[in-house]
């Protein structure tokens, strides 16, 4: 018989509602315990969403036996003390990106799941979308030939109120970790790790946090992929991938599943529209199906985005943000 996993949910805010949203797409899966900083955030969202428990802290939370995973959706600063809190008391979790302020950090984490045989996994969620397995075919069938180009955009400005979170340091603010991270996960997925890394950024006037950054990756084969991300202008926020023999676009909010693939092969000159299957929801159901079925199975790391995908981004990430001067209380450079 398929055990149902029971989810709990740390974190009540906007993206906490949309993946309980979508789980409700998930079989085996229940919206079970719900967590914030007060009772009342907590029981509001506990009653919208149907869960059966709320919290008023997260410490309550990890001890109701009931629990069998995770999700955290905190601000990033938070991400490392919330995930070694829920694994401290033997629960299984998924952790909203980026997984930690900086690479030691996530080796901390990740170290402390296999030391305690629990399952952990970065919600790196664009890597479980259709569009995104589209595309990963497209190039794997060899349709585009050797890639040499990869083109990304990721840029809006917020709009009042403002997010605090956007640009407090001490909530990991700044591009580079909010936005910027899909720009770099969707280059390593493309070309893999950089042979050179330059960057550079424009610091938020009040409190330095990179509000602009420009990323260059260079590879021994002659590859470029060039990343740019703002929160001071709206950009199309699209993918280019081009190789020897065709190219492929994703469209506006290329990250998300509403992005659709032109696919422009070289040998007929013309674009044609490749058809994504869609489902119903915000497009979070994918990732937590994911992890639905590593707990079924009793693994302790996704097949599929592994520890070492995780680090390989965020070794990247403090990379970029070292060159570009880009620098958080936790870092110790």
């Amino acid at each position: 018989m398929v055990k149902t996993i029971r989810w709990g949910i740390i974190g009540c805010g906007k993206i906490a509602a949309k993946f309980v949203s979508d789980l409700k797409l998930v079989d085996e899966a229940e919206v079970y315990a719900v967590a914030a900083r007060s009772l009342d955030a907590a029981a509001a969202f506990a009653t919208k969403h149907q869960a059966s428990k709320a919290y008023g802290s997260y410490s309550e939370l990890v001890q109701d036996e009931a629990v069998d995973v995770i999700y955290i959706a905190t601000p990033h600063n938070f991400h490392y003390e919330h995930a070694m809190l829920c694994m401290a008391h033997g629960k299984a979790v998924l952790c909203e990106k980026p997984f930690a302020i900086n690479t030691l950090q996530a080796k901390e984490m990740i170290d402390f799941a296999r030391q305690k045989k629990i399952f952990l996994m970065e919600a790196l969620w664009t890597k479980f979308l259709p569009h995104y397995q589209q595309l990963m075919h497209l190039i794997q069938e060899g349709k585009l030939g050797a890639i040499k180009s990869v083109l990304i955009n990721f840029g809006f400005k917020p709009q009042p109120p403002v997010s605090p979170r956007l640009f407090d340091p001490q909530l990991g603010g700044g591009t580079m970790l909010d936005i910027g991270i899909y720009n770099v996960f969707m280059a390593l997925s493309v070309l893999g790790k950089p042979q050179q890394i330059q960057a550079v950024m424009t610091p938020h006037a009040v409190t330095g946090v990179d509000e602009q950054c420009a990323v260059l990756f260079t590879y021994a084969n002659g590859a470029i992929a060039q990343l740019y991300a703002s929160f001071v202008t709206t950009l199309p926020t699209e993918a280019e991938i081009a190789g020897t023999m065709g190219s492929v676009r994703l469209t506006s909010r290329f990250y998300e599943p509403s992005s659709t693939i032109q696919y422009y092969p070289f040998s007929v000159r013309e674009t044609t529209a490749i058809e994504v299957p869609k489902e119903a929801g915000f497009g979070y159901q994918y990732e937590a199906r994911h992890v639905n079925e590593c707990l079924q199975q009793g693994l302790i790391e996704s097949p599929v985005w592994q520890h070492a995908d995780t680090l390989l981004l965020m070794e990247t990430l403090d990379i970029i943000r070292k060159i570009a001067g880009i620098r958080y209380p936790e870092d110790d450079y």
